[in-house]
C-alpha cells in the first residue's frame, strides 16, 4: 500500500513524502526545481560584492569554511551532485562568527561558476544573483 502525506520539515518548510510499506522516502522540497527570484548583486549588501570578487580571483578568503561543499540539505537550491555547489561567508559588520549571510555558487570552474546565489538568512532561502 502506497500512502500520500505531507510533512513540515525542521526548517518549517513542507515537504512531500511517500509512505511505502515498512518504508519512509522522503522526496525533494516541491519547489527544489522552481525558480529561485532573482536578485542584482548591485541590490545586496556591499560585502557581497566582496566576498563575489574574492570568489572570482580564487581568494584569498577570511574563513576556512569558504569554498567548501554546500549539500543544499534545504532542498531549495536546483538539485545537483554532490560537488556541484560551493559556499562562501558573506561578512556581516558588527558580527564577531560568521554570521548568516553566504553566497553559493554552482557549477564549474570555481572561479568563474555560471550559477551564484546569496541567502542573507542561513540557508532559509536564496536569491540568484545576476550582475556578477
Amino acid at each position: 500500500m502506497v500512502a500520500m502525506t505531507t510533512l513540515t520539515s525542521r526548517f518549517g518548510r513542507l515537504a512531500s513524502a511517500t509512505v511505502v510499506a515498512a518504508g519512509l522516502t522522503l522526496a525533494a522540497h516541491p519547489s527544489a526545481d522552481a525558480a529561485v527570484p532573482d536578485c542584482a548583486l548591485s541590490s545586496l549588501p556591499a560585502e557581497a560584492t566582496t566576498t563575489a570578487n574574492l570568489i572570482k580571483a580564487g581568494g584569498p578568503f577570511p574563513y576556512d569554511q569558504d569554498g567548501t561543499v554546500f549539500q543544499n540539505r534545504e532542498g531549495i537550491l536546483p538539485s545537483q551532485t554532490y560537488g556541484y555547489y560551493h559556499e562562501y561567508t558573506v561578512k556581516t559588520p558588527g558580527e564577531d562568527t560568521r554570521g548568516a549571510r553566504r553566497i553559493v555558487t554552482g557549477g564549474t570552474p570555481l572561479t568563474s561558476p555560471p550559477n551564484w546565489y546569496y541567502t542573507g538568512d542561513h540557508y532559509a532561502s536564496f536569491c540568484k544573483i545576476t550582475g556578477v
